[in-house]
């Protein structure tokens, strides 16, 4: 077995008003949207992005996602989400974790896993395509 490439993006984000509720807390599905930007930043790292992924022939849809709240994350606060490749074999996770920019505390943590499904067929691959193989810089 190949070891995992040690592949990685992040990005800052302030949280928006409009993600907040009365306390000033933001909503728990927004940490949804904000892995989602920090795994498109990752995609787009590896030069495979959603675009890139459905021109190859593939989607990839996410068919789990994971999430755990250690702090809420507050209107107006600066937040660093990195995404993180852990498994691509198979699949595609990624690890998150949401932290404050100025203390460095780690507010939430989770992952998110992705399948590659044939774009023709609809069929869900058991192992990943050879292009993400590539994308990774790994020989097959």
């Amino acid at each position: 077995m190949t070891l995992t490439p040690d592949i990685s993006a992040a990005t800052e984000i302030e949280i928006p008003f409009h993600d907040v509720d009365a306390a000033q807390i933001a909503w728990h599905g927004h940490y949804v949207k904000y892995f989602e930007i920090a795994r498109c930043q990752l995609l787009d790292k590896i030069d495979y992005n959603y675009r890139q992924m459905e021109a190859s022939g593939y989607f990839w849809p996410v068919i789990d996602i994971r999430l755990r709240y250690a702090r809420p994350a507050r209107f107006q606060q600066r937040v660093r989400v990195l995404a993180q490749l852990a498994e691509w074999e198979h699949r595609l996770k990624i690890k998150y974790e949401i932290s404050d920019v100025d203390s460095g505390q780690r507010l939430t943590r989770g992952y998110s896993v992705q399948v590659a499904v044939d774009a023709t067929s609809g069929e869900m691959l058991l192992a990943s395509p050879d292009i993400l193989y590539r994308k990774l810089g790994i020989e097959t």
